[in-house]
């Protein structure tokens, strides 16, 4: 072969890794700065209970769409409501986990009715909600891992305290990683949530180098730059700056568990810890056998009883 022709056939092989690569990064910022919804697959009809569509503002107006769900039979919590704020391209359902990437990235279905139906038989309201840019509500993009979405949280609490039937004493938050964070950089803010459970929540730039890696290899590691620097054309914002335990040491005196799986490849039982330190009122990590984050989320869901003594011990 001539060196012109290995010469073209290089410069053919550098166009396609070139291309390859363009895509990669094109396609992990979209999913950063507009996320593919998840439609709703479920009501909590089909798990038996009542509920309420509801249609209610963020702090900063962006109209966020959820479901109250009233307590069973008598109300024998007096009003205590708990708040589920789902993950990353989730809905307020969780995650269906049925399309490529969730074959693989390994993740499995995350059922958060499930969950919500074990509160509701406990004698708590439940209110589940879409954040911005998932589920049916309005897009604001981008999304900021916490950021922004801690105003949907606050207009979830504000929603709640306009009713008759909420006790204004009894507001707890369960979030999962990106809801996390979203309870961390909300509790500055507010005085009206008397405890949360915060499960994986993660320093992003930490998690956005482990989740790349872990999918994509060492050329995660040469990709994740070029990642970071569109995510942050379009937000103004670069990945180390998003900081949730700089929010978390605000958190005053409201008691936040923490949960962490033991062997989470995306996140890190150090950094767990961190956030932990962070905030005053942190308890745990309660470590979570498992090798993979899904494991971690579906601690909760296959043990409510966990979170329910925890709320126990606060309302």
């Amino acid at each position: 072969m001539s060196f012109k022709r290995v010469m073209q056939l290089v410069g053919l092989i550098a166009g396609f890794l070139t291309a390859g690569a363009a895509l990669i990064v094109a396609f992990f910022t979209r999913r950063m700065v507009v996320p593919a919804r998840q439609p709703l697959w479920a009501t909590p009809a089909d798990m038996g209970m009542t509920f309420e569509n509801v249609d209610f503002p963020a702090q900063d107006s962006v109209r966020l769409s959820g479901w109250f769900i009233p307590a069973a039979g008598p109300d024998r919590r007096g009003g205590a409501t708990i708040i589920l704020v789902h993950d990353w391209m989730w809905n307020r359902l969780g995650d269906a986990a049925d399309d490529l990437m969730a074959n693989l990235s390994g993740t499995t279905p995350v059922e958060l009715l499930r969950l919500a139906h074990a509160f509701h038989y406990e004698g708590y309201h439940v209110f589940m909600y879409d954040q911005r840019n998932h589920g049916e509500s309005a897009a604001h993009p981008p999304v900021t891992f916490g950021v922004s979405e801690a105003n949907d949280l606050l207009g979830a609490v504000a929603y709640l305290l306009g009713r008759t039937d909420v006790d204004k004493a009894g507001i707890g938050v369960i979030g999962f990683s990106m809801g996390a964070n979203t309870i961390l950089y909300a509790l500055p803010q507010t005085d009206q949530i008397s405890a949360a459970i915060a499960v994986q929540p993660m320093t992003i730039g930490a998690y956005a180098e482990s989740y790349t890696q872990d999918l994509l290899g060492v050329s995660g590691k040469i990709l994740l730059p070029m990642i970071d620097t569109m995510y942050s054309t379009v937000s103004g914002v670069r990945l180390n700056a998003l900081q949730p335990g700089f929010a978390a040491a605000g958190a005053g005196q409201t008691p936040v568990l923490f949960v962490q799986c033991k062997a989470d490849p995306w996140g890190s039982l150090a950094d767990a810890e961190r956030l932990r330190a962070a905030t005053p009122k942190g308890e745990g990590p309660l470590y979570v056998d498992g090798s993979h984050r899904y494991q971690g989320f579906q601690y909760l869901v296959e043990n409510p009883r966990i979170a329910v003594t925890f709320f126990e011990r606060y309302f």
